[in-house]
């Protein structure tokens, strides 16, 4: 055997490890272990002494283009009014068939947009002698839910308890601890308030033989078919009705081929066992996100959706799309760095109270991308739009 080579750490500065020297001597370091010179990712414009809690080993940025799309119409409880979308992507044709489904949305009177339930979780589980143990404890956390919730609560002043959904399995029983967050996404909120909260009924019930704080029954990080029914995040709809004739005249397309193509759709999806019957959400939601300092992950929740659509007898096309799991934040986490913020004010949904009206300009903008690539592809325009825009041509 070889003998194993020496680990060389990164380097640290523990007097200043977001000083320019620090990022300067880590550019130093991985220049010099692989010949590759980082000039562009140490240029930047931010204060490093502000990216404490939302990076180490700091050495520079990754500078995405952002493009702006609008004016996006909403016609929402939070979100009202127009407003020009920030879109940070590298690839080619994105903003475009955004800002050409605004316009569609605009002339058709806007997109109205709906939360339907705003839910966050954490997911213990609990394990007992037997499954008469784990179903007397179901009983017993209905019992005494005020107490928990008050322990809950003791660690948060935006947090709150809503309930605890059980699900049992042998002598298991998993659960989902349900909060509403404030402005924040809350996953870290959540778990350190279910921490706190388990801890109250381990000292309170003796019959438990062991708890994990999480059980993957959250799936955080991942789309799963419990956080599709029963909302983790925000549960958004938006809908709009589009008169045929601005189909024809701005998309070049037709509603009743559109709604074909709908069905076909549909089924394809059907077969083909996906989370969302729609084109292209996580497009639109991954470039939101990355302009706007969201967690880019939760794009594997957030990304899932349900389509649906109607061609009315006059010939004008309801379309809607409903985001059952929409992580957002517009306070806290990456939203307070310098070109996020920036991104969050240009739409006026920086800080707290604002939250709502991010997830429904979020939504209305997905729309507004599903109904432009679904044109493109009845008009057979799809193919044709990324050659003319898609290609980085020297």
């Amino acid at each position: 055997m070889h003998e194993p080579t020496p680990r060389v750490p990164v380097p640290r500065d523990r007097d200043d490890d977001y000083g320019p020297a620090a990022a300067a001597a880590r550019r130093a370091f991985a220049t010099e272990r692989s010949g590759t010179s980082l000039d562009h990712v140490g240029s930047y414009s931010l204060d490093p002494q502000t990216l404490r809690g939302n990076i180490e080993h700091f050495m520079g940025v990754a500078q995405v283009p952002i493009g702006l799309a609008g004016p996006l119409l909403v016609n929402g409880e939070h979100a009202q009014g127009e407003f020009y979308v920030p879109l940070a992507t590298a690839e080619g044709t994105l903003v475009a068939s955004y800002n050409r489904g605004m316009r569609l949305l605009h002339e058709a009177g806007g997109v109205t947009t709906t939360i339907m339930a705003d839910h966050m979780q954490r997911a213990p589980s609990f394990i007992f002698p037997s499954a008469r143990e784990a179903r007397a404890f179901g009983v017993w956390l209905h019992e005494h839910f005020g107490e928990i919730k008050a322990a809950a609560e003791t660690t948060t002043s935006t947090g709150k308890l809503q309930e605890i959904e059980q699900y049992s399995a042998g002598r298991m029983l998993y659960t989902r601890f349900n909060y509403t967050t404030g402005d924040a996404a809350g996953q870290n909120l959540t778990g350190k308030a279910t921490q706190a909260a388990c801890r109250w009924i381990r000292a309170h019930n003796d019959t438990i033989e062991h708890h994990f704080l999480e059980s993957n029954f959250a799936t955080d990080k991942k789309s799963s078919q419990i956080n599709m029914l029963r909302t983790r995040g925000k549960r958004v709809i938006a809908e709009a009705t589009i008169p045929n004739e601005l189909f024809r005249r701005v998309m070049r397309s037709d509603s009743a081929l559109m709604y074909r193509a709908r069905q076909v759709s549909n089924l394809g999806g059907f077969m083909s066992g996906v989370n969302n019957n729609g084109a292209h959400s996580a497009n639109g939601i991954t470039a939101l996100f990355i302009a706007t300092g969201q967690d880019v992950a939760n794009v594997a929740e957030s990304s899932a959706a349900f389509v649906y659509a109607e061609l009315r007898e006059n010939g004008d096309y309801y379309f809607s799309i409903t985001i059952p799991s929409l992580i957002v934040a517009s306070y806290g986490g990456g939203t307070g760095l310098s070109t996020q913020r920036e991104c969050l004010e240009l739409m006026d949904c920086y800080g707290t109270g604002k939250v709502g009206k991010l997830a429904e300009i979020i939504a209305a903008t997905v729309l507004c991308g599903e109904l432009s690539l679904g044109s493109a592809i009845v008009a057979e325009e799809w193919v044709e739009a990324h050659d003319a825009y898609g290609r980085n041509r020297p």
